[in-house]
Parts: structure tokens; sequence; C-alpha cells
């Protein structure tokens, strides 16, 4: 066994594991620790645990020191650099006529490198701006393209459920989300309802995603053919995936009535490709499937190192 805890970075929003060593570590402190990038200040999000050796990639950095008030300063005092370097490479890009948008700056805890992250429909040519930002900070310099869901994650913001952005709280990694979630969970296929801030399809659909395909193969299709625990033969007319009713078309007496069942009352052979076709139009339905493609769920980076002379 292995102990470790997860430190989470300001603008990095997944999870990266470290050892504690003898260290008392809490939720929520804040920590110094040496990365790729150099050394960092970062917020524990997982408290120090044990875990099976296979489990985490060896050897793990250890936790530098707990951060110390000269430490939280500093960190401060980091992020009113970023927000006049923000102003600095934002004149910087008006200046060479660059087709990109400046999404956040970022300062590495020991003054080591400025980062600059920008959305763009395509490949930027930023060699000059890197010379220009370089001879401004007297430090290396790196800009770095991200998608439109990095772009959400980074600034945040309100879901339409009313709560904080799930990618800006709590997901460290994006996950592919398909047109078949939203069918699979009876929602509407509008694509103006089921997209995200981003304009992507919402990342929560595949949180309930495994429930509700279980709960479906518990379940007749609507249109299937049933037959009930009192004898009766009928079509299902709609269901209700959470509660587990089925509402069916009987006869009775020569009319047809509407009564409703527990799943397991009821006998069908599910036709598995009933729901396969997308009941939509033609026009929200191309809208849907350029959702799905341009679903980019990893950043795309162009990374060049300037260095201050």
């Amino acid at each position: 066994m292995i102990k470790i805890i997860g430190v989470r970075f300001r603008v990095a929003g997944k999870i990266y594991y470290f050892d504690p060593g003898d260290l008392d570590i809490k939720r929520n402190e804040h920590v110094i620790v040496e990365t790729a990038r150099g050394i960092e200040y970062g917020t524990v999000i997982v408290e120090p645990k044990e875990v099976e050796d296979n489990k985490v990639i060896q050897p793990l950095k250890p936790v530098l020191r707990v951060a110390t008030p000269k430490d939280d300063e500093q960190e401060a005092d980091n992020k009113e650099k970023e927000k006049e370097a923000f102003k600095i490479c934002l004149e910087k890009i008006k200046k060479h006529e660059l087709p990109m948008k400046l999404i956040d700056a970022e300062y590495t805890f020991d003054n080591n490198k400025v980062l600059f992250y920008f959305t763009a429909d395509g490949r930027i040519d930023f060699r000059e701006l890197v010379k220009d930002l370089a001879s401004v900070f007297k430090t290396r310099i790196e800009l770095r393209q991200i998608g439109v869901r990095d772009e959400t994650k980074i600034v945040g913001g309100i879901g339409i459920c009313g709560r904080p952005l799930c990618c800006h709280t709590h997901l460290s990694e994006f996950v592919p989300v398909s047109i078949k979630m939203a069918k699979e969970q009876n929602l509407s296929l509008n694509p103006t309802k089921i997209s995200g801030v981003c304009g992507r399809l919402m990342c929560c659909l595949n949180h309930e995603e495994e429930t509700y395909e279980e709960l479906n193969r518990k379940l007749p299709n609507v249109g299937d053919f049933v037959t009930t625990s009192d004898g009766l033969k009928g079509e299902v007319h709609s269901v209700n995936v959470l509660r587990q009713l089925v509402k069916v078309v009987v006869d009775v007496n020569d009319e047809k009535e509407i009564h409703e069942y527990k799943a397991d009352q009821l006998h069908f052979k599910k036709r598995h490709n009933k729901n396969n076709k997308l009941d939509v139009n033609e026009e929200e339905l191309k809208e849907l499937e350029k959702l799905e493609k341009q679903d980019d769920n990893r950043s795309k980076l162009d990374d060049i190192d300037g260095y201050g002379t």
C-alpha cells in the first residue's frame, strides 16, 4: 500500500497525486508541490489515504510543504500579475492582428513561465507574438490553444439547472457525450435544450447514463406488445423510466382502456432496435450530429516556448 493525496491546480482541472510523506494535510488546504512545469501551488482535493501500489503511477513526487502565509501571499501576488499579463497579451494580439480569443493568463508559482490560453477556429502562427511577449515579461512564454469545452471549464458559469457548471467545479476530465444518451434518458432532442454553455452536448448527460441503461433494460419500448399479469394483452402507450411504470392500451369488453402496470407485471420481448430512429426533423438531426462530431474532448495544443533576454 502507498499513501497519496490528490491536488488540483487553478487552471488544470485534473486531479494529480503526490506523496504526502509525514505531513499532516487536510482537504482544502494549500500545498506546494513540484510538477513538470516547475514548483506549483495547489489545493488538496483528496485527503491522505492509502491505495494499492498498482493503482497509481510511481514514483510519486513528494509534497514539498503545506503552503505558508508567505506562499499564500505570493500566490495572491501572482493572480494580480496575471491580470496585467492578460491585458498586455490582449494588446499584443490586437497589434499582430491575430484571429484568436484570449481566455486566461497564468503564472507558474515560481514565475518560471507565463501561460496564455486561447481559442481559435484554426491553427495560428503566433511566433512573432511569443517573441513580443517574451521581451516584455523576460521569462518563458507558452501559448496554449484549447477547445470550447476547456474554455468553459476555465471561465465557469451557471448551467440551465441553476447550479455552477460541472466542468468548472468537479469534473477532472471530459468524457464523450452522444445523442444516444439523450434518447436513452427520454429527453427532448432539441439541440438548444441539450446543449451546454459551451455549445456542445451537456456533460451531465453522462452522469446518469449507466442508471438509465440499466432501468431501460427492464422496460418495453413504446409500441411494443405485452401480456399483463392479469391476463390482458395490449400495446405500450408510455413508460416512466424512474418509477418503472408502464401504461398499456388493453381491450376490456371490446373497449380500449389505458391501464398502468409495474414493469415486473409485464411479459414481453423487447425490440432493441425500436428506439434507434431519432424522432426529430432533418434540420435538428443535422445540428445534433454536428454537435456530436464537434465534441472536442481534448485540448488542441500548440506549444511554443519563448525566452526573455
